[in-house]
């Protein structure tokens, strides 16, 4: 309502009737005497003012006049045309205006009103007043003659040109206004709003109309640069004119816009150049300026009707309007300049006023818009955000059960990039690609679920460490079933162990029943387990893998995805950038939620360090045996040395006798001793009464040394308790080389603890001494040979085996006694698994054979025979009242039965067998 009056006051004020008395101020102001025209040729002719006459550029126009009988004003006035301008009274000069000596550049003055003093005195005399310019149009001009006070003349001149200057000014503001508005917009929502070159453009129309202005004289000091600044508004207004239209177009009449741009530009530098010269003014070739002017309006209504016609204006059509009120208002002005000497530029200041409301609307409308579509962006980019945490709050759980693991560190982000590289030569799309890359790092996230002990096992697994390993494909998935973020996440966590033949785990899916994330990751996943590095063994050769892939191809592998793998091997193309560095980037988190994702970083770490510190024995101060097997195996991967298996002997004597407290102060003092040694070795108290210790980089003779140490210290400091005088240690000592298996020097050095025990004990020995002084074949006959003696001299079995193989002694000394007794023949045989040369240690493979052979065994031999797991690749067989003749059948079948389980060439079983009560070996 408030704009409708503010808008109805202000039309009335303009287009309303004027109720001042304009014919009595018009009286007092204008000049009421009469003039004569003095021409060159003598002659004289009394002229209306005011009014145009034909004169010549150049040539002087006299007027005359007589000041009346009555006459008391105190000024006389008139406004010059571009016209130098002089005032005599009685044949004095009184007043000039001529800018010949202090403008830099152009023929003529500016106009502006000149002002001649007069008092009463000069009544009567004659006033002289010379007009002279060097333009035709405004030769011969003669405007109104004003009288009076010089501040009367002032207030009338304001009167009747004062509402053009307020216009002009207001323009001024609101484009200054509009134009700093679209820079902070643009700041703001960084992009280019339209509106500020039509801020530019008011800009230039309100230069335009100040130079035009009455006043100008009044508005600054110097109007003759005012008066050229009206002209070079109008040579380069063009300009922001396009640039304004072709933004709102979006630049579809580029090119042709390009077209007018480069006239005006041109115009202006010649024009210009001839205004310097003193060739040609401005005035005179405004022309052109009006012609280049018009050329633009008239492209920018014909781009605009195009594209209204072809449909490419479908909103805010009524900027048309606008548009099309500012183009008229522009012409109006323009043509009026052909016709009136005066011009106000009223109707461009409307113009412009109207097609910024219009402009006005659009923009509003436009930032909602925006607005609408930031708010969009800015949900979808939060949404993503919170993806992106959750992701990353996984991840770090399953970077974080990686971390327990110095050799597993690092290996979902490597599965993550080489699944990455397979899918991308596959040609799968960037969405599916990503997807993959984070279902991959969440492959393994089940072993959150499985026990340390069994994760970091340096030895080989049983049947049920392995069947629990197994069991985190299922709780992976299990943990990853709700979540809606990564697509195909849980088939990934489930089936990544799936063989393509069929035989994987944990549903025994087979071919393309297995889902293709899964068979990609499974791929992966196998290639980053053999080129990285192992508690048991080191990285695997590139041919050896290549090979193994190969020979894998369709059985294991999907045949497809196994050839672009190898491909990409082949090509050198498998590299990755090792380092983990988060998920991109253009979804950064901000600092809360980087937060969270360090707290739970921090609270797993702890959880890390609390069960790390549960891994020692509180008693003694060792690491207990998972954690001290661990390192020991780290240890014997980066350096030669010595392992050392110790065992306290009469440890159960003691506490039967003294009390289980004695037994402890025994087992303190010993660990207090191998403490000594704990900063440059690794030590640790397996359980029970069996320590281990491993030391690197050391010779013989210093092993000697510090086993001898430990093994005197504690004799001597036994002595001084004497519940525990008759504990003793005995050691077995292997020697071990950079990259040996732990497993295997570990049961060679608990061999040669056995064999210290059956000498004695209170000793140590060497596995490679005990070696070189067997007598028997070499290879597995001999460890057959050792093996028999010891079980025949005494079934009571106290090293480091398991419970299996220490029944099975107590067994073998039943069946010792009954040959003895009854000359039973009764054989002990033993089965070894050897490998291809060329064949891989691949973990999974090597307990699917042993599987498969002692189900071959025991499907084979009669209950009254007995079998047990011997070592990592060995078993041990009592054949009882067996006929010697018939053990190579026995065997045939056994193999034949081995062959049927497990069909692959990989694994070469042989077999030896001795008599038990003969010293002589049979084969």
């Amino acid at each position: 309502m408030m704009a409708a009056v503010l808008c109805w006051f202000v039309v009335l004020q303009i287009f309303g009737t004027n109720e001042r008395d304009k014919k009595t101020i018009e009286q007092n102001i204008l000049y009421q005497g009469t003039f004569v025209w003095e021409k060159s040729d003598g002659s004289r002719e009394q002229i209306e003012v005011p009014g145009r006459y034909e004169l010549s550029a150049k040539e002087t126009m006299v007027l005359v006049t007589q000041l009346p009988e009555d006459y008391d004003e105190k000024a006389l006035a008139i406004r010059s045309s571009l016209q130098e301008v002089r005032f005599y009274v009685d044949g004095v000069l009184r007043a000039e205006y001529d800018t010949s000596d202090t403008r830099l550049a152009g023929k003529n003055s500016a106009s502006r009103y000149v002002f001649c003093p007069t008092t009463e005195a000069d009544v009567g005399k004659e006033v002289r007043i010379e007009l002279k310019t060097n333009t035709a149009k405004y030769s011969g001009v003669v405007n109104a003659v004003y009288c009076g006070d010089k501040a009367e003349i002032w207030e009338y001149i304001f009167a009747e040109h004062g509402l053009e200057t307020v216009i002009a000014f207001f323009i001024l503001f609101a484009g200054i206004v509009t134009v700093i508005f679209s820079i902070a917009l643009g700041v703001v929502y960084r992009t280019k709003f339209d509106m500020e070159y039509l801020g530019w453009c008011m800009i230039m129309a309100a230069g335009w109309m100040v130079g035009e202005s009455k006043l100008r004289q009044v508005l600054v000091p110097n109007a003759t640069v005012l008066a050229t600044l009206c002209f070079v508004m109008i040579m380069l207004g063009p300009l922001p004119i396009i640039y304004y239209i072709d933004s709102m177009q979006s630049g579809r009449h580029q090119k042709l816009f390009w077209i007018a741009e480069a006239a005006a530009i041109v115009n202006f530098a010649v024009c210009t150049i001839l205004h310097l010269s003193g060739a040609k003014d401005y005035i005179e070739t405004l022309p052109i300026a009006h012609v280049i002017l018009a050329v633009t309006l008239v492209l920018i209504l014909g781009t605009v009707f195009y594209d209204m016609y072809h449909g490419y204006i479908t909103q805010n059509r009524f900027m048309v309007v606008g548009l099309l009120i500012a183009v008229v208002s522009v012409v109006v002005e323009s043509i009026s300049a052909y016709f009136v000497i005066s011009i106000s530029g009223i109707f461009m200041g409307i113009g412009m006023i109207v097609l910024l409301f219009f402009s006005l609307v659009r923009t509003i409308r436009n930032l909602q818009k925006m607005e609408s579509r930031r708010q969009r962006q800015e949900m979808r980019k939060r949404r993503k955000q919170m993806e992106t945490m959750s992701l990353q709050m996984m991840q770090t759980l399953s970077t974080t059960i990686e971390a327990k693991d110095e050799y597993t560190r690092g290996h979902s982000h490597r599965v993550a990039e080489y699944a990455v590289l397979i899918a991308k030569e596959l040609g799968w799309s960037q969405k599916d690609i990503s997807n993959l890359r984070n279902a991959a790092h969440l492959h393994d996230i089940g072993k959150i679920g499985i026990p340390d002990t069994i994760l970091n096992k340096p030895t080989k697994l049983t049947e049920e460490e392995y069947a629990v390993i197994k069991e985190h494909t299922v709780i992976g998935a299990e943990i990853l079933k709700n979540i809606r973020l990564i697509d195909h996440v849980t088939e990934v966590a489930r089936s990544h162990h799936e063989r393509y033949d069929g035989t994987g785990y944990p549903d025994g899916l087979k071919g393309e029943e297995i889902p293709i994330h899964a068979r990609i990751i499974a791929v992966a996943d196998s290639y980053d387990a053999m080129q990285s590095r192992r508690i048991y063994r080191n990285p695997l050769g590139t041919a050896v893998i290549y090979n193994e892939i190969l020979n894998n191809r369709g059985t294991q592998f999907d045949p497809e995805i196994a050839d672009v793998f190898l491909k990409l091997l082949d090509e050198n193309r498998l590299v990755i950038n090792a380092d983990y560095k988060g998920i991109e980037d253009e979804y950064a988190l901000p600092a809360v939620e980087s937060e969270i994702e360090k707290f739970i970083s921090n609270v797993m770490t702890t959880m890390r360090t609390q069960e790390d510190s549960e891994g020692f024995d509180f008693l003694t101060g060792l690491p207990m045996r998972n954690r001290g097997e661990k390192l020991a195996a780290q240890f014997m991967q980066q350096d030669d040395g010595y392992l050392v298996f110790l065992d306290m002997d009469n440890l159960k004597k003691i506490n039967d006798i003294y009390g289980h407290k004695a037994g402890d102060r025994a087992l303190k003092l010993l660990g207090s001793l191998l403490l000594e040694f704990a900063q440059h070795s690794v030590v640790c108290r397996l359980g029970g009464d069996e320590f281990l210790m491993f030391v690197p980089n050391v010779s013989k003779e210093k092993i000697s040394e510090i086993v001898r140490s430990i093994l005197q210290k504690f004799e001597e400091q036994k002595e001084e308790d004497m519940e525990i005088r008759h504990a003793s240690i005995s050691a077995g000592i292997c020697e071990t080389t950079k990259g040996a298996s732990f497993e295997e020097c570990y049961t060679k050095a608990d061999k040669a603890l056995y064999y210290v025990k059956q000498n004695g004990k209170g000793d140590f020995f060497f596995y490679q001494q005990m070696e070189q002084e067997q007598k028997t074949d070499q290879g597995t006959g001999r460890d057959l040979a050792m093996i028999t003696k010891a079980l025949r001299e005494s079934g009571n079995y106290t090293g480091a085996l398991d419970l299996d193989y220490r029944e099975f002694a107590k067994i073998y000394e039943y069946m010792n006694h009954l040959g003895e007794r009854y000359k039973y023949h009764c054989y002990l045989v033993m089965v070894t698994m050897d490998t291809t040369p060329d064949y891989v240690m691949y973990i999974e493979n090597i307990e699917r054979a042993l599987e498969s052979m002692e189900q071959a065994i025991r499907q084979t031999i009669r209950k009254v025979d007995i079998c047990t797991r011997y070592s990592s690749m060995q078993y041990l067989i009592i054949l009882f009242e067996a006929d010697e003749t018939k053990i190579p059948k026995v065997m045939d079948r056994i193999f034949t039965q081995y062959y049927k389980q497990y069909d692959k060439s990989n694994f070469i079983p042989k077999y030896e067998y001795i008599l038990i009560m003969e010293e002589k070996e049979e084969q």
